[in-house]
Protein backbone atom coordinates (compact mmCIF):
# COMPACT_ATOMS: atom_id res chain seq x y z
CA UNK A 1 0.00 0.00 0.00
CA UNK A 2 2.81 2.31 0.98
CA UNK A 3 4.40 1.54 -2.21
CA UNK A 4 1.55 1.99 -4.57
CA UNK A 5 1.28 5.39 -2.39
CA UNK A 6 4.63 6.67 -3.20
CA UNK A 7 4.71 5.31 -7.00
CA UNK A 8 1.43 7.69 -7.59
CA UNK A 9 2.69 10.69 -5.68
CA UNK A 10 5.81 10.11 -8.23
CA UNK A 11 3.53 9.39 -11.06
CA UNK A 12 1.57 13.29 -10.56
CA UNK A 13 5.13 14.75 -9.87
CA UNK A 14 6.28 13.48 -13.11
CA UNK A 15 3.05 14.89 -14.78
CA UNK A 16 3.44 18.30 -12.74
CA UNK A 17 6.87 19.17 -13.78
CA UNK A 18 6.04 17.96 -17.54
CA UNK A 19 3.57 20.39 -17.54
CA UNK A 20 5.81 23.03 -16.55
CA UNK A 21 9.25 22.97 -14.63
CA UNK A 22 11.43 26.06 -14.81
CA UNK A 23 13.53 26.27 -17.86
CA UNK A 24 14.87 30.00 -17.70
CA UNK A 25 17.91 29.74 -20.15
CA UNK A 26 20.76 31.38 -19.71
CA UNK A 27 20.26 35.30 -19.78
CA UNK A 28 21.10 37.83 -22.85
CA UNK A 29 23.17 40.87 -21.98
CA UNK A 30 19.30 42.26 -20.75
CA UNK A 31 18.54 38.99 -19.23
CA UNK A 32 15.90 38.26 -20.92
CA UNK A 33 16.67 37.08 -24.51
CA UNK A 34 14.92 33.66 -25.63
CA UNK A 35 14.14 33.00 -21.68
CA UNK A 36 11.42 31.06 -20.55
CA UNK A 37 9.36 31.29 -16.53
CA UNK A 38 7.34 28.90 -15.04
CA UNK A 39 4.67 30.10 -12.44
CA UNK A 40 2.88 27.35 -10.32
CA UNK A 41 -0.04 28.34 -8.68
CA UNK A 42 -3.80 27.39 -7.80
CA UNK A 43 -5.34 30.56 -9.11
CA UNK A 44 -4.39 30.96 -12.72
CA UNK A 45 -7.55 29.10 -13.84
CA UNK A 46 -10.28 30.88 -12.62
CA UNK A 47 -11.76 33.41 -14.76
CA UNK A 48 -11.78 35.72 -12.51
CA UNK A 49 -8.41 36.20 -12.57
CA UNK A 50 -7.70 36.05 -15.93
CA UNK A 51 -7.43 40.12 -15.82
CA UNK A 52 -5.09 40.24 -12.92
CA UNK A 53 -2.87 38.10 -15.00
CA UNK A 54 -3.01 40.16 -18.23
CA UNK A 55 -1.86 42.98 -16.83
CA UNK A 56 0.89 41.49 -14.87
CA UNK A 57 2.02 39.50 -18.23
CA UNK A 58 2.10 42.45 -19.87
CA UNK A 59 3.74 44.85 -17.60
CA UNK A 60 6.44 41.91 -17.29
CA UNK A 61 6.86 41.63 -21.32
CA UNK A 62 7.77 45.61 -21.63
CA UNK A 63 10.98 44.91 -19.99
CA UNK A 64 11.51 41.68 -20.53
CA UNK A 65 9.74 41.40 -24.67
CA UNK A 66 11.60 37.78 -25.19
CA UNK A 67 10.91 35.95 -22.25
CA UNK A 68 8.00 33.36 -22.32
CA UNK A 69 5.86 33.08 -18.93
CA UNK A 70 3.75 29.82 -18.75
CA UNK A 71 1.50 29.31 -15.90
CA UNK A 72 0.64 25.97 -14.64
CA UNK A 73 -2.36 25.82 -12.04
CA UNK A 74 -1.96 22.92 -9.98
CA UNK A 75 -4.89 21.67 -7.69
CA UNK A 76 -4.96 23.27 -4.48
CA UNK A 77 -5.92 20.17 -2.17
CA UNK A 78 -2.73 18.80 -3.69
CA UNK A 79 -0.31 21.67 -4.24
CA UNK A 80 1.94 21.66 -0.95
CA UNK A 81 2.19 17.63 -1.57
CA UNK A 82 3.08 18.59 -5.24
CA UNK A 83 5.20 21.51 -4.48
CA UNK A 84 7.06 19.63 -2.04
CA UNK A 85 7.76 16.86 -3.93
CA UNK A 86 9.81 19.54 -6.50
CA UNK A 87 11.57 20.80 -3.97
CA UNK A 88 12.80 17.52 -2.60
CA UNK A 89 13.99 16.89 -6.09
CA UNK A 90 15.53 19.92 -6.65
CA UNK A 91 13.68 21.31 -9.88
CA UNK A 92 10.27 22.64 -10.81
CA UNK A 93 8.69 26.15 -11.61
CA UNK A 94 10.83 29.03 -10.96
CA UNK A 95 8.08 31.00 -9.35
CA UNK A 96 5.46 29.30 -7.09
CA UNK A 97 2.36 31.03 -4.85
CA UNK A 98 2.52 30.50 -1.38
CA UNK A 99 0.05 31.05 1.34
CA UNK A 100 1.39 33.49 4.16
CA UNK A 101 2.75 32.15 7.32
CA UNK A 102 3.79 28.49 8.07
CA UNK A 103 3.45 27.22 4.59
CA UNK A 104 6.51 29.83 3.51
CA UNK A 105 8.28 29.59 6.67
CA UNK A 106 8.43 25.75 6.48
CA UNK A 107 10.18 26.05 2.85
CA UNK A 108 12.35 28.68 2.66
CA UNK A 109 15.44 26.95 2.29
CA UNK A 110 14.44 26.46 -1.04
CA UNK A 111 13.58 30.02 -2.08
CA UNK A 112 15.32 32.81 -2.77
CA UNK A 113 15.50 35.89 -0.87
CA UNK A 114 13.74 38.70 -2.44
CA UNK A 115 15.02 41.87 -0.33
CA UNK A 116 17.42 43.00 -2.89
CA UNK A 117 14.88 42.43 -5.51
CA UNK A 118 11.76 44.23 -3.98
CA UNK A 119 13.08 46.62 -1.46
CA UNK A 120 11.45 49.86 -3.80
CA UNK A 121 8.05 48.17 -3.51
CA UNK A 122 7.80 47.87 0.53
CA UNK A 123 6.46 50.91 1.09
CA UNK A 124 3.82 50.18 -1.46
CA UNK A 125 2.78 47.03 -0.44
CA UNK A 126 1.46 45.95 3.11
CA UNK A 127 1.42 41.89 4.21
CA UNK A 128 5.43 41.29 3.92
CA UNK A 129 5.40 40.11 7.27
CA UNK A 130 3.43 36.57 6.75
CA UNK A 131 6.46 35.73 4.09
CA UNK A 132 9.55 36.70 6.13
CA UNK A 133 11.29 34.16 8.32
CA UNK A 134 14.33 35.12 10.26
CA UNK A 135 14.65 38.74 8.97
CA UNK A 136 14.38 37.55 5.09
CA UNK A 137 11.37 38.31 2.94
CA UNK A 138 10.89 34.92 0.67
CA UNK A 139 8.01 35.95 -0.88
CA UNK A 140 6.04 39.27 -2.20
CA UNK A 141 2.22 39.51 -1.48
CA UNK A 142 -0.36 40.13 -3.92
CA UNK A 143 -3.29 39.91 -1.46
CA UNK A 144 -4.15 40.59 2.34
CA UNK A 145 -5.94 37.79 4.10
CA UNK A 146 -7.92 37.98 6.93
CA UNK A 147 -10.92 37.43 9.00
CA UNK A 148 -13.63 40.01 9.94
CA UNK A 149 -17.00 38.96 11.59
CA UNK A 150 -19.59 39.44 8.96
CA UNK A 151 -23.04 40.14 10.41
CA UNK A 152 -26.49 40.21 8.25
CA UNK A 153 -27.77 43.64 8.86
CA UNK A 154 -31.20 42.25 7.58
CA UNK A 155 -31.38 40.01 10.19
CA UNK A 156 -30.97 42.45 12.91
CA UNK A 157 -33.46 44.34 11.97
CA UNK A 158 -36.31 41.65 11.73
CA UNK A 159 -35.10 40.93 15.27
CA UNK A 160 -35.80 44.29 16.19
CA UNK A 161 -31.95 45.39 16.94
CA UNK A 162 -29.63 48.00 15.36
CA UNK A 163 -27.90 46.77 12.76
CA UNK A 164 -25.49 49.79 12.72
CA UNK A 165 -24.67 49.03 16.21
CA UNK A 166 -23.80 45.40 16.87
CA UNK A 167 -22.80 44.37 20.38
CA UNK A 168 -19.45 45.64 21.94
CA UNK A 169 -19.22 43.10 24.52
CA UNK A 170 -19.13 39.43 24.62
CA UNK A 171 -22.33 39.12 26.87
CA UNK A 172 -24.65 41.45 25.17
CA UNK A 173 -23.71 39.50 21.61
CA UNK A 174 -24.97 36.64 23.28
CA UNK A 175 -28.13 38.19 24.16
CA UNK A 176 -28.25 39.61 20.51
CA UNK A 177 -27.81 36.00 19.50
CA UNK A 178 -30.57 34.76 21.23
CA UNK A 179 -33.28 37.39 19.67
CA UNK A 180 -31.91 37.23 16.95
CA UNK A 181 -32.95 33.48 16.71
CA UNK A 182 -36.10 33.77 18.65
CA UNK A 183 -37.25 36.37 16.24
CA UNK A 184 -35.81 34.96 13.03
CA UNK A 185 -34.57 31.37 13.44
CA UNK A 186 -31.01 31.62 12.29
CA UNK A 187 -28.76 31.00 14.52
CA UNK A 188 -25.72 33.01 15.73
CA UNK A 189 -22.66 31.42 13.36
CA UNK A 190 -22.13 29.85 10.45
CA UNK A 191 -19.52 27.18 11.27
CA UNK A 192 -17.55 25.09 9.39
CA UNK A 193 -14.93 22.67 11.03
CA UNK A 194 -14.80 19.18 8.63
CA UNK A 195 -11.05 20.47 7.49
CA UNK A 196 -10.27 21.32 11.05
CA UNK A 197 -10.42 24.90 9.68
CA UNK A 198 -12.93 26.49 11.72
CA UNK A 199 -10.81 26.57 14.75
CA UNK A 200 -8.32 28.81 13.08
CA UNK A 201 -10.89 31.46 11.80
CA UNK A 202 -12.04 31.58 15.60
CA UNK A 203 -8.93 31.64 17.18
CA UNK A 204 -7.62 34.63 14.83
CA UNK A 205 -11.38 36.20 15.11
CA UNK A 206 -11.94 35.84 18.74
CA UNK A 207 -8.56 35.90 20.37
CA UNK A 208 -7.54 39.35 20.34
CA UNK A 209 -11.04 40.13 22.46
CA UNK A 210 -9.72 37.63 24.71
CA UNK A 211 -6.07 38.32 25.06
CA UNK A 212 -4.63 41.35 26.26
CA UNK A 213 -2.19 42.94 23.41
CA UNK A 214 0.96 42.23 25.28
CA UNK A 215 -0.12 38.63 24.93
CA UNK A 216 -0.81 38.66 21.29
CA UNK A 217 1.97 40.44 20.41
CA UNK A 218 3.83 37.91 22.34
CA UNK A 219 2.09 34.99 20.45
CA UNK A 220 2.92 36.39 17.38
CA UNK A 221 6.44 36.75 18.30
CA UNK A 222 7.01 33.03 19.16
CA UNK A 223 6.59 33.53 23.01
CA UNK A 224 3.43 31.69 23.70
CA UNK A 225 2.25 30.93 27.16
CA UNK A 226 -0.47 28.04 26.30
CA UNK A 227 -1.44 28.04 30.37
CA UNK A 228 -3.12 31.80 29.75
CA UNK A 229 -6.44 31.52 31.04
CA UNK A 230 -6.79 33.94 28.28
CA UNK A 231 -5.51 31.55 25.72
CA UNK A 232 -7.50 28.31 27.41
CA UNK A 233 -10.41 30.82 27.79
CA UNK A 234 -10.83 30.75 23.62
CA UNK A 235 -10.78 27.23 23.62
CA UNK A 236 -13.64 27.16 26.26
CA UNK A 237 -15.68 29.50 23.58
CA UNK A 238 -14.92 27.66 21.11
CA UNK A 239 -16.59 24.77 22.51
CA UNK A 240 -19.11 26.34 24.80
CA UNK A 241 -20.73 28.81 21.39
CA UNK A 242 -21.60 25.07 19.90
CA UNK A 243 -22.46 23.42 23.26
CA UNK A 244 -24.78 25.99 23.83
CA UNK A 245 -26.80 25.81 20.05
CA UNK A 246 -25.07 29.00 18.51
CA UNK A 247 -23.75 27.22 15.89
CA UNK A 248 -25.11 25.29 12.88
CA UNK A 249 -25.93 21.69 13.57
CA UNK A 250 -23.33 19.35 12.52
CA UNK A 251 -20.36 21.70 12.63
CA UNK A 252 -17.52 18.91 12.62
CA UNK A 253 -19.12 17.61 9.68
CA UNK A 254 -19.81 20.79 7.77
CA UNK A 255 -17.25 21.75 5.08
CA UNK A 256 -15.80 25.73 5.67
CA UNK A 257 -15.53 25.75 1.84
CA UNK A 258 -18.49 26.28 0.60
CA UNK A 259 -21.26 25.03 3.14
CA UNK A 260 -20.22 27.16 6.27
CA UNK A 261 -20.64 30.11 3.69
CA UNK A 262 -24.00 29.00 2.35
CA UNK A 263 -24.94 28.85 5.79
CA UNK A 264 -24.44 32.32 5.95
CA UNK A 265 -25.72 33.73 2.66
CA UNK A 266 -28.59 31.91 2.78
CA UNK A 267 -29.84 33.73 5.92
CA UNK A 268 -29.62 30.75 8.14
CA UNK A 269 -26.65 32.31 10.59
CA UNK A 270 -26.37 35.80 11.62
CA UNK A 271 -22.68 36.27 11.72
CA UNK A 272 -19.73 34.01 10.40
CA UNK A 273 -15.82 34.88 10.44
CA UNK A 274 -14.83 34.51 6.73
CA UNK A 275 -12.62 35.78 5.18
CA UNK A 276 -11.00 39.23 3.37
CA UNK A 277 -10.23 38.03 -0.02
CA UNK A 278 -10.22 35.01 -2.59
CA UNK A 279 -13.15 32.95 -1.38
CA UNK A 280 -15.72 33.41 1.38
CA UNK A 281 -15.55 37.15 1.53
CA UNK A 282 -17.45 40.49 1.23
CA UNK A 283 -17.98 40.17 -2.66
CA UNK A 284 -19.07 36.55 -2.48
CA UNK A 285 -21.25 37.27 0.29
CA UNK A 286 -22.89 40.44 -1.77
CA UNK A 287 -23.82 38.31 -4.62
CA UNK A 288 -26.67 36.33 -2.04
CA UNK A 289 -27.16 39.28 0.14
CA UNK A 290 -27.79 43.05 -0.97
CA UNK A 291 -24.38 44.51 -0.57
CA UNK A 292 -25.85 47.53 1.86
CA UNK A 293 -26.86 44.30 4.54
CA UNK A 294 -23.32 42.81 4.69
CA UNK A 295 -21.78 43.97 7.52
CA UNK A 296 -18.65 43.78 8.62
CA UNK A 297 -18.24 44.54 13.10
CA UNK A 298 -15.47 44.32 15.85
CA UNK A 299 -15.13 41.31 18.12
CA UNK A 300 -17.22 41.87 20.47
CA UNK A 301 -14.84 42.24 23.99
CA UNK A 302 -14.20 38.91 26.26
CA UNK A 303 -11.66 40.08 28.15
CA UNK A 304 -12.05 44.29 29.40
CA UNK A 305 -8.27 44.33 29.21
CA UNK A 306 -8.27 43.48 25.77
CA UNK A 307 -8.53 45.32 22.53
CA UNK A 308 -9.92 43.87 18.98
CA UNK A 309 -9.05 44.24 15.96
CA UNK A 310 -8.73 43.30 12.72
CA UNK A 311 -6.87 39.81 12.47
CA UNK A 312 -4.94 40.19 8.66
CA UNK A 313 -1.62 39.34 7.09
CA UNK A 314 -0.43 39.02 3.66
CA UNK A 315 -2.82 36.39 1.96
CA UNK A 316 -0.72 35.01 -0.84
CA UNK A 317 2.63 35.78 -2.43
CA UNK A 318 4.63 35.00 -5.31
CA UNK A 319 7.82 33.60 -4.51
CA UNK A 320 11.47 32.60 -6.51
CA UNK A 321 13.06 28.72 -6.51
CA UNK A 322 16.66 28.51 -5.53
CA UNK A 323 16.50 26.17 -9.09
CA UNK A 324 16.12 28.95 -11.15
CA UNK A 325 18.57 29.97 -13.39
CA UNK A 326 18.46 33.63 -13.39
CA UNK A 327 16.92 34.80 -9.69
CA UNK A 328 16.74 38.83 -11.06
CA UNK A 329 14.13 37.91 -14.47
CA UNK A 330 12.38 35.85 -11.86
CA UNK A 331 12.39 38.68 -8.92
CA UNK A 332 10.86 40.61 -12.16
CA UNK A 333 8.36 38.65 -12.72
CA UNK A 334 6.75 38.48 -9.05
CA UNK A 335 7.32 42.22 -8.99
CA UNK A 336 5.09 42.85 -11.82
CA UNK A 337 2.44 40.03 -10.72
CA UNK A 338 2.30 42.81 -7.51
CA UNK A 339 2.16 45.86 -9.82
CA UNK A 340 -0.35 48.47 -8.84
CA UNK A 341 -1.78 47.85 -12.33
CA UNK A 342 -2.28 44.09 -12.06
CA UNK A 343 -3.53 44.06 -8.29
CA UNK A 344 -6.33 46.37 -9.10
CA UNK A 345 -7.62 44.11 -11.36
CA UNK A 346 -7.21 41.47 -8.78
CA UNK A 347 -9.52 43.84 -6.76
CA UNK A 348 -11.99 44.47 -9.40
CA UNK A 349 -12.69 41.20 -10.85
CA UNK A 350 -12.16 38.77 -7.89
CA UNK A 351 -13.00 41.24 -4.68
CA UNK A 352 -9.63 40.31 -3.16
CA UNK A 353 -7.94 42.98 -0.73
CA UNK A 354 -5.08 43.80 -2.33
CA UNK A 355 -1.89 44.23 -0.85
CA UNK A 356 -1.70 47.62 -2.77
CA UNK A 357 -3.79 49.76 0.10
CA UNK A 358 -3.54 52.28 -2.29
CA UNK A 359 -6.33 50.75 -4.24
CA UNK A 360 -10.10 52.86 -4.29
CA UNK A 361 -12.26 50.12 -2.82
CA UNK A 362 -15.34 52.28 -2.24
CA UNK A 363 -17.18 50.87 -5.04
CA UNK A 364 -16.85 47.43 -3.45
CA UNK A 365 -19.72 48.84 -0.79
CA UNK A 366 -19.78 48.95 2.93
CA UNK A 367 -18.37 45.83 4.01
CA UNK A 368 -15.21 46.33 1.95
CA UNK A 369 -14.35 49.85 2.93
CA UNK A 370 -14.94 49.11 6.40
CA UNK A 371 -12.33 46.43 6.33
CA UNK A 372 -9.47 48.16 4.31
CA UNK A 373 -10.21 51.02 7.03
CA UNK A 374 -9.41 48.09 9.53
CA UNK A 375 -6.11 47.49 8.30
CA UNK A 376 -4.59 50.62 9.65
CA UNK A 377 -4.90 49.52 13.09
CA UNK A 378 -4.81 46.06 12.29
CA UNK A 379 -2.62 42.91 13.43
CA UNK A 380 -1.93 39.84 12.74
CA UNK A 381 -3.39 36.52 12.53
CA UNK A 382 -2.89 34.70 15.17
CA UNK A 383 -3.32 30.90 13.51
CA UNK A 384 -0.57 32.55 11.00
CA UNK A 385 2.06 32.92 13.72
CA UNK A 386 1.81 28.83 13.99
CA UNK A 387 3.51 26.16 12.69
CA UNK A 388 1.74 24.19 9.56
CA UNK A 389 2.03 20.89 12.17
CA UNK A 390 0.87 22.94 15.09
CA UNK A 391 -2.09 24.12 12.77
CA UNK A 392 -3.25 20.79 11.56
CA UNK A 393 -2.84 19.31 15.03
CA UNK A 394 -5.29 21.87 16.33
CA UNK A 395 -7.46 21.31 13.66
CA UNK A 396 -7.96 17.52 14.89
CA UNK A 397 -7.95 18.45 18.64
CA UNK A 398 -10.35 21.36 17.75
CA UNK A 399 -12.81 18.36 16.22
CA UNK A 400 -12.47 16.33 19.33
CA UNK A 401 -13.32 19.17 21.56
CA UNK A 402 -16.54 20.08 20.22
CA UNK A 403 -17.19 15.97 20.26
CA UNK A 404 -16.82 15.91 23.64
CA UNK A 405 -13.81 13.42 23.99
CA UNK A 406 -11.11 15.62 25.14
CA UNK A 407 -11.10 18.28 27.10
CA UNK A 408 -9.65 22.30 27.21
CA UNK A 409 -6.42 21.35 29.11
CA UNK A 410 -6.01 18.42 27.13
CA UNK A 411 -6.39 20.87 24.32
CA UNK A 412 -3.22 23.53 25.01
CA UNK A 413 -1.01 20.90 26.64
CA UNK A 414 -0.94 19.42 23.40
CA UNK A 415 -0.90 22.58 21.05
CA UNK A 416 1.86 23.59 23.53
CA UNK A 417 3.61 20.87 23.02
CA UNK A 418 3.53 20.73 19.45
CA UNK A 419 4.96 24.63 19.49
CA UNK A 420 7.67 23.82 21.64
CA UNK A 421 8.51 20.95 19.24
CA UNK A 422 8.28 23.41 15.45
Amino acid sequence: MEQRALWSAAVVLGLALAAGCGSAAGPGPSGSSGDKLVVWDWKSGDANVAAYLDRAKADFAKSHPDTEVEFVAQPFDQYYTLLGAAIQAGKGPDVMLFNGGGQIRDRVDALVPLDDYVSQDKHRLAGWDAFTEDGKTYAAPVTLQGHPLYYNKALYEQAGLNPDAPAKTWDAFVRDCGAIAGKTGAKCFGVGNKEGIGIQFFLSAIGPATLTPQECDDWVAGKRDWTSPNVKRVFELWKQVNDDGLNNDGVNSTAMFNDAFAVFQSGKAAHIIGLMSDIGHWKDFGEFLDPADVGVMDAPVVNPAATPSLPYDGGIGYAVAKWTRDPKLAADLVRSLTSSEALEAFYAEAGAIASDTTIDVSAGGPAASTIVAGIKTGKPALHVALSSKTIDLMGRLSQQLLSGSTTVDEVVAQLADSDRAS
